[in-house]
Parts: C-alpha cells; sequence; structure tokens
C-alpha cells in the first residue's frame, strides 16, 4: 500500500497533466503562521476541556461505527507527532542563518496533502499500519502527550516567525525522498490534527 501511494505522489508531482500548471499565490506569511497558531491553541482546548476529564469507559469506548475510540484518535495524531517535530527542529537547526520572509507561497503538492487532510474532505483514507493505534490505550498518558506536542507545535510556530518558511524542508512521513516547504508542513499537519478531532467529538 505504502508503494502505491508514493508512486501516485511521484506521478501527480511530476505529470504537467495532473497539476495543470496550477500556479499557488502568494499569501502574508504572518497571517498564515497567525492562523495556524490560533487553530492549534483551539486544539489544545478541546483536549483539556472536552476529553482530559472524561472517565476511562467512555474514552477508551470505540465508535458506534466500529471506528477509534476518542483515546486511538488521539494517540494516531500522537504517532505522526513523533515523526514531524524532531524534523521540524532538525529544519531550524539546520537553517539558522535565514531571515524571516513576510511571503509565503505553498507547493502543488503541499496544498494538495492539505486538502486531503481537511475534516470536510470527502475521501477517506486508511491509516498506515505504524499509525494504526492499539485498542487498550493509557488515556492520561495519550491525552497528555497530545497536548505536550500541541505545546511544542506552538512553540515552532512563533520561532517560524523568524525564519523562511519557504526554504526549510521537511521530508513527509511516507518517504524522507519526498520534501515540502515548512509552511505546507505546518498547514497539512494541522489540518490532521483537526480531522481526527472532528472524528474523536463524534464519539461525546
Amino acid at each position: 500500500m505504502k508503494i502505491l501511494v508514493i508512486a501516485k505522489i511521484f506521478y501527480l508531482s511530476t505529470c504537467q497533466i495532473c497539476i495543470k500548471k496550477k500556479i499557488m499565490k502568494a499569501q502574508d506569511s504572518s497571517i498564515l503562521l497567525n492562523n495556524v497558531e490560533e487553530r492549534v491553541e483551539k486544539a489544545i482546548q478541546i483536549a483539556i476541556k472536552e476529553f482530559q476529564n472524561l472517565p476511562e469507559s467512555i474514552l477508551l469506548k470505540p465508535s458506534i461505527t466500529g471506528g477509534w475510540s476518542i483515546v486511538q484518535c488521539l494517540e494516531h495524531l500522537n504517532t505522526y507527532g513523533y515523526f514531524y517535530l524532531p524534523e521540524i527542529k532538525k529544519g531550524f537547526e539546520n537553517n539558522i542563518d535565514l531571515i524571516a520572509n513576510p511571503q509565503f507561497k505553498s507547493s502543488w503538492l503541499g496544498n494538495y496533502f492539505t486538502g486531503l487532510m481537511k475534516p470536510n474532505a470527502k475521501n477517506k483514507m486508511k491509516a498506515f499500519k505504524k499509525h494504526v493505534p492499539d485498542a487498550e490505550l493509557d488515556s492520561i498518558k495519550v491525552i497528555q502527550e497530545f497536548i505536550n506536542q500541541q505545546e511544542l507545535l506552538l512553540k515552532y510556530l512563533r520561532l517560524a516567525k523568524n525564519t523562511d518558511i519557504n526554504k526549510i524542508k521537511i521530508p513527509i512521513s511516507l518517504t524522507k525522498f519526498i520534501k515540502l516547504k515548512l509552511g505546507d508542513v505546518f498547514q497539512f499537519i494541522t489540518a490532521h490534527i483537526e480531522r481526527h478531532l472532528v472524528q474523536a467529538q463524534r464519539n461525546l
């Protein structure tokens, strides 16, 4: 499955017919980062106010449709955080001489990934094996890890205001051979977080 997805990404990123020569418009870097920061702060509040004090019987209860429990949704997000947060840190460390760029332009592929991850996207994606959460989890530990990861993401978003989020490139979790602009990574991982928080909230 992973090979097929990588092949599809490669095809989409190289085929001029598929991209239709789409030109991405530049946007204000500060507005983008502030927007993402607000969304991450909202994710933290959802975890604290809606999930943190719930009994385990609710947190670990599978969806009525047979899907993931609240804690499984959060653990799924944590598994991606284990990959992307260290990569973002390395991106900063390897580009300390960059200065802030007032404009950000998404790549075609970055915009495509963000669109796939949005909560209102109609596509259904099967999680890769390493990102499928166990059914039995320590709910307190999982929720605290989720909150900690979002707070670290906030820290990186604030650091990003002082660098060029066009030039820092971050590998994607599918393959390190494909890298996206840091600005795109912030957008698509935040959309992914929102997607699964909505999924978790359906279990309330």
